[in-house]
């Protein structure tokens, strides 16, 4: 079977063309990017990223422009992006072009536009699909704006994702798992799932130092956000990503201020969702297991830290694990013997 591999060769605009600064939002901190790109500069970052990726079959390669709103900069500017990043769609040199803009944002005349110009995805930062913790987040939309807009961007042929971020000011993790539930009615192929961090220089700072949000810890995100994995796997949504870039400020805390950050935060979920699927077995002390695992799925099965095979060798005489291409992802096969 077919690996397939995908490659984002991101380009970032910081905060670029937001009608207003959401409560959370610091884009300069959460991408270690300051500065608008002009289109020479998204050249040159293309070709850089090209030289690494090795162009094959299976391969799948991107150009996304992240970061900003990017439906809400001048149509110039759009045009200017867009011609650079289509000239090496038809050329063949990249498979997509992903943007990522705000669901009031858009309209048919965006979507025209982009289409035009060969756009592929089109992700929405949703966050919330609760009108209350939209409102308290300062998004500046309803949930029936992100139901019209991805809508709107299914009608065109585009491939939707929906961005969430568990943990805002009136949140909740029911409100969390009912926005997954409502990403998954509109249609949404990808996703990715950001706990909310407390950023300096931010309303949330000034909310968090007077004790009015209270964020949430590494294990109530790691939790929740296994829950919201369960209900996309299950209903064939994409998992693109779950926690930030571990940015050098977010790192070295330079500029976090609280917040379930951990720069393995995908990698503590999916051992945590490992663990459950491996605390099903009857544990048997006298005999030796073999689990095998989709190579993509090994290092998560067996933990971070090599938590999950640490606990099943408190219930098994030995453990090993091994791969196989033919298991689905998520999945595994157990061999006992004494």
């Amino acid at each position: 079977m077919e690996k397939i591999r995908h490659f984002n060769i991101p380009v970032f605009m910081p905060e670029m063309a937001c009608p207003q600064s959401c409560i959370y939002c610091n884009q300069s901190v959460v991408t270690s990017v300051s500065s608008i790109p002009d289109s020479n500069h998204v050249q040159t970052i293309v070709e850089a990223h090209l030289k690494t990726i090795p162009r094959k079959t299976g391969t799948i390669i991107e150009i996304a422009f992240f970061g900003g709103n990017f439906t809400g900069i001048s149509e110039d500017m759009q045009k200017a992006y867009l011609e650079v990043a289509s000239r090496y769609k038809k050329n063949n040199m990249v498979d997509g072009i992903r943007i990522s803009t705000r669901p009031d944002f858009i309209d048919a005349g965006s979507l025209d536009l982009l289409l035009k110009y060969g756009v592929t995805s089109i992700e929405l930062g949703v966050q919330s699909m609760d009108d209350e913790v939209l409102k308290r987040s300062g998004r500046g939309y309803v949930t029936a704006t992100v139901e019209k807009a991805a809508q709107l961007i299914r009608s065109y042929g585009f491939e939707l994702g929906m961005q969430m971020m568990p943990g805002l000011p009136g949140d909740s993790e029911d409100a969390s798992v009912a926005t997954a539930h409502a990403i998954v009615r509109c249609g949404a192929s990808t996703t990715r799932i950001y706990p909310l961090l407390v950023i300096k220089d931010t309303p949330l700072e000034n909310m968090y130092k007077k004790g009015l949000y209270k964020p949430l810890t590494i294990s109530q995100a790691v939790e929740t956000t296994k829950k919201l994995l369960i209900i996309f796997l299950k209903a064939g949504v994409r998992v693109l990503k779950m926690g930030l870039h571990p940015a050098p400020d977010l790192i070295n805390q330079k500029r976090l201020v609280a917040g379930p950050f951990h720069p393995c935060f995908a990698e503590l979920v999916l051992t945590s969702y490992w663990a459950d699927l491996f605390s099903k077995l009857t544990s048997e002390p006298n005999k030796q297991i073999s689990m095998t695992v989709n190579p993509s799925d090994i290092n998560h099965a067996i933990g971070y830290k090599a938590a999950n095979k640490k606990e099943l060798l408190k219930r098994f005489k030995k453990v090993t694990f091994k791969t196989d291409d033919a298991l689905k992802k998520y999945h595994y096969h157990v061999d006992y013997s004494f």
